[in-house]
């Protein structure tokens, strides 16, 4: 006698920004542990790369006025969970259309019998820098510590915390991440750039205007998007709404650490130094300080990192990363632009 197969009913994820660093590795994640999974981007292209990762692609934009949930509600109109991770600098602006596309949303589906649970992303920076390693009463900053963001980012910092303030049509958390490692997108691809220049001279030497003790607290992109998840598909929902959680690996880089690291990757004879002029760039990738506690999402739900820290592992995210680059990755692309571009003009 054949089996009967009776038909379970599979949760459903709407993410923003599904095809930026963060965004992209939260669908694949969710893809993983068995969720229906939309992404919502911009451009055809973009929407290829989700489809390929068997993400259903939403083509639309962030906009009071959009029209891209048409185009969902094709797919369903109720979402159990919707997750935040565009993206944008300014941020103020960006986030009133996106807080538009999030209730219209939502109150579909509530009229279909699911309230959603939003995440929001922000970022651990929202809370400025801690000392080095090593320095007098050092601690990190956990979700009760204060809010002292520089100005770049000030906008996001406290535009995200509204989210909570809408219980009327769903629920929501903060998730404030590292910075994050792995594959191709990360800014510490500028790090890997600048080891590879120094490699080619003479002097096989890279100078760092910065203090080498600088604590580079980091979290592979793969652990980050699965404490999304862990939020996700936690059981006690009450205990997740209305709540910030930080993201980070249970240990921490320093910037001499990663010296050690880059020295052996690209044979480095004349070391990695202090010296040199300093730039916003550097500063902003490799000369923020900050220890970050992740206590809090580990109790409640059990996530934990899984992923060796950037240091200890570099072979390896250098070859992706190279990889990436030679294919002309978007990600990459976008962050040397960055990098070259408006965090130069960062106000810290």
């Amino acid at each position: 006698m054949a089996a009967q197969i009776n038909p379970v009913a599979k949760k459903t994820v709407f993410v923003t920004g599904a095809n930026g660093y963060i965004g992209f590795a939260v669908c694949r994640a969710f893809v993983r542990a068995g969720w229906r999974t939309y992404g919502l981007v911009r451009r055809t292209e973009a929407a290829n790369a989700l489809a390929a990762e068997e993400v259903i692609p939403v083509i639309g934009s962030i906009s009071k006025d959009t029209t891209s949930l048409e185009d969902l509600y094709k797919h369903t109109e109720t979402i159990d969970v919707i997750v935040s991770c565009t993206e944008a600098i300014p941020f103020a602006a960006h986030f009133e259309a996106l807080l538009a596309l999030l209730r219209k949303l939502a109150k579909t589906s509530n009229n279909n019998g699911v309230r959603p649970l939003v995440l929001m992303s922000s970022g651990c920076k929202d809370y400025g820098t801690t000392g080095t390693h090593g320095s007098p009463d050092l601690a990190p900053h956990t979700e009760e510590s204060p809010l002292q963001p520089m100005k770049l980012l000030a906008e996001r910092t406290f535009s995200s915390l509204k989210i909570l303030e809408h219980t009327d049509v769903f629920d929501a958390a903060v998730l404030r991440p590292t910075p994050v490692f792995g594959y191709d997108s990360s800014y510490y691809g500028f790090v890997l750039e600048l080891a590879a220049g120094a490699a080619k001279t003479e002097e096989r030497q890279l100078e760092l205007p910065l203090d080498f003790n600088t604590i580079l607290h980091g979290c592979h992109i793969d652990d980050c998007a699965e404490a999304y998840l862990s939020l996700a598909e936690h059981a006690d929902r009450g205990a997740v709404a209305g709540q910030c959680f930080n993201i980070s690996a249970q240990r921490y880089d320093t910037l001499g650490s990663l010296a050690k690291a880059l020295e052996a990757e690209y044979g480095l004879a004349g070391g990695v130094v202090r010296g040199g002029n300093p730039t916003p760039s550097l500063d902003l990738v490799l000369g923020y300080s900050q220890w970050v506690d992740s206590t809090k999402i580990r109790r409640l739900t059990g996530w934990s990192d899984k992923r060796m820290l950037l240091s200890e592992n570099l072979h390896a995210y250098r070859m992706a990363y190279e990889e990436a680059a030679k294919r002309g990755h978007e990600g990459v692309l976008r962050v040397k632009q960055r990098v070259t571009g408006e965090i130069l003009s960062a106000k810290v």
